[in-house]
């Protein structure tokens, strides 16, 4: 499956140099440390335990240096052992405090990355139906399960190791500095180079890291859609697993390459720092040894062991530091991409003073409807709709595809929202209603119906979670389901499987318009639901859309006419405009548009009547078994 090179992938260019990098990072930085202050009483007691760690540890060298310089040469065990106590417990209460800091700082990090999941996730179900049209799933999938998920050392982690080494390193340097202030300059002398060298490296590894983030949406995406029920039937039945195993090959060596230059980014540079830090006790040895030699203060052994220590003390948390701050500059790349979903525009919104209706009764109205995808240079989708649906009424709409027909229906339920004009429930306006008003109102069952991997139970239970066994069973009858659903081995408790495939299409039909009826909707939108079923299921699942129907606004996509007939008004749509309107009878008496869609269809089912007699009275004894009546046999293969 080849790539997606205009799926929506925001994502700015990196900067041309480090001063324009810094400008934009600032206030990603403030944002950052704005998803952590519901949490800045945890990360205080954080701070403090991290400071009390830091300054215990550092006392460490002076224990020493009194050890080496007074308790041995002067053969006094007792403030020996005292010293040597003292050292174990700092140990000791360095540990305590690291495990303390550690649980924290782990349980807010955890808590962040869960209010960034919910964040995004709360506002992609916000997002209009036209995002999704052209944001391939497994892209949204890589941003809350890749991108936060990569950040969870960071957030974990990194505050915590930033504070730690902070204090670590003024403690440390502090201490150095009253030990003797020229052997502490010359161990900093080359500290702003370290820092230089630091910066170029994570800005380095921000620009991969962002790269490597999008091949993992990509990949995920291609997994997402080849690995899915339909795209397993799609690849074998079209003979195309060896090419769709080929394209994963090859989106996954993408993604070797950007991981290896991911994790060498600076390698040899910061190996740089630690070897060079590492060398500078002999540093340290040889400038005493001068100073000594050319007549300068003479050092005891305690104080230049003492300082030898401290500097070596001064080499993690100077390194941990500069590292630290390489991954926060990779983090900001991840940031920066969770920041993009959580900045995306709301196009539906409710009203700043929604309208609740306590009782809907169901009038439909369109006035003056134009409807455009896209920008306003685009071709209208639908233009002047003028059109009343009484309450209790049925209302169908035909016409050629792309005429504009799901289109309307998308408009009642807020969907999309009108370019002009505009749509009323009982004479207000669909979007000043509350969305609680406007989604118990509406009710839409699509030629596409979606079931969750879960239980039948569970899939009627999503339109009204609190409904009764009775009420399960009582809305499966009236959709001429119960009695199929009764003969599972597993009743209502039967896994429907991925996207319902151990269901016929038929039945899963009729199992989203038992879902419907508990949802129990006064306005029902039912969008071409049985163009894509054969004449005998069509007729099953049609006596189940009329029990539905009764005594409800019902506005009817119709594909096949005649399931409209009897309809009380009957609108034809041609390149998104009302061409004509009546009731059948009208329409066909007009002898227009509908007369001659209708004579299109009787030629049409004569001819497929003449090709599938004979099949059909051979497939008719005995009747066949349904995929879910043979369990989870990966032979049951899904009936349509």
């Amino acid at each position: 499956m080849p790539r997606d090179t205009h799926e929506w992938t925001p994502s700015p260019s990196p900067a041309s140099d480090g001063t324009e990098a810094s400008a934009r990072d600032s206030p990603q930085l403030r944002r950052i440390l704005r998803i952590f202050r519901p949490y800045r009483g945890r990360l205080a007691v954080v701070g403090v335990l991290v400071g009390a760690s830091s300054l215990v540890s550092v006392a460490s060298p002076f224990l020493l240096r009194e050890i080496l310089d007074v308790a041995i040469p002067q053969r006094r065990t007792v403030l020996l052992g005292l010293l040597a106590l003292g050292l174990i417990g700092i140990a000791v209460v360095s540990s305590v405090f690291n495990v303390l800091q550690t649980f924290i700082s782990t349980t807010v990090g955890q808590r962040v990355m869960h209010d960034l999941r919910t964040d995004v996730y709360a506002k992609l179900q916000r997002m209009p139906l036209a995002f999704f049209t052209r944001t391939r799933t497994g892209e949204v999938q890589s941003r809350i399960a890749n991108d936060i998920g990569g950040m969870q050392a960071t957030v974990t982690s990194t505050a915590t190791s930033l504070v730690s080494n902070l204090t670590g390193v003024v403690a440390t340097v502090a201490a150095m500095l009253a030990l003797d202030w020229r052997l502490t300059l010359a161990s900093l002398l080359l500290l702003p180079l370290f820092v230089w060298i630091s910066r170029r490296v994570g800005r380095e590894r921000k620009r991969i890291t962002t790269q490597r983030q999008a091949q993992m949406a990509a990949m995920s995406a291609l997994v997402t859609e080849s690995l899915s029920v339909s795209g397993i039937l799609l690849g074998r039945t079209m003979g195309r697993a060896e090419a769709l195993t080929r394209d994963f090959s090859a989106e996954s060596e993408r993604l070797v390459g950007l991981e290896i230059r991911s994790h060498m980014a600076g390698r040899w540079r910061m190996s740089t720092i630690g070897i060079v830090m590492g060398a500078i006790p002999a540093l340290l040895y040889w400038t005493a040894g001068m100073l000594v030699h050319f007549g300068g203060p003479g050092f005891s052994i305690g104080t230049l062991v003492a300082f030898v220590t401290l500097q070596q003390g001064l080499l993690r948390p100077t390194v941990s530091l500069l590292s630290t701050g390489v991954e926060m500059q990779t983090s900001l790349a991840l940031f920066q991409r969770i920041f993009e979903y959580l900045d995306l525009r709301v196009d539906i919104e409710e009203p700043a003073a929604p309208i609740a209706l306590e009782k809907v009764r169901g009038r439909v109205r369109f006035e003056n409807v134009d409807f455009t995808y896209g920008d306003k240079d685009s071709t209208a989708a639908l233009h002047g709709i003028d059109l009343t649906v009484p309450e209790g009424s049925s209302l169908a709409v035909v016409g050629a595809t792309g005429a504009g027909k799901s289109t309307l229906s998308y408009l009642v339920p807020r969907l999309y929202d009108v370019t002009g004009g505009r749509v009323t429930i009982d004479g207000v306006d669909v979007r000043d209603l509350d969305f609680a008003t406007l989604t118990g109102a509406v009710g839409v069952v699509s030629q596409e119906t979606y079931l969750f991997h879960a239980s039948v139970a569970d899939n009627l239970r999503f339109a009204r979670p609190g409904a009764t066994p009775d009420q399960l069973r009582d809305a499966a009858e009236a959709a001429q389901i119960h009695d199929h659903i009764a003969a599972l081995p597993e009743g209502y408790d039967t896994l429907v499987g991925e996207r319902g495939y151990r269901f016929s299409g038929g039945e899963k039909q009729r199992l989203a318009l038992a879902r419907t009826i508990l949802r129990d909707p006064p306005v029902l939108i039912l969008d071409e639901a049985t163009s894509a079923l054969d004449t005998r299921t069509e007729r099953a699942v049609q006596q189940a859309i009329d029990a539905l129907s009764a005594g409800r606004t019902t506005i009817t996509i119709a594909h096949r006419l005649s399931t409209v007939r009897d309809a009380d008004q009957i609108v034809v749509l041609d390149a998104g405009r009302i061409a004509e309107r009546g009731t059948h009878a009208e329409l066909l008496a007009a002898d227009g548009l509908y007369a001659a869609l209708v004579r299109r269809d009787a030629r049409t089912e004569d001819s497929s009547t003449v090709v599938r007699t004979e099949p059909v009275t051979l497939q008719s004894d005995p009747p066949a078994a349904t995929p879910a009546t043979r369990g989870d046999s990966p032979a049951g293969a899904p009936a349509h």
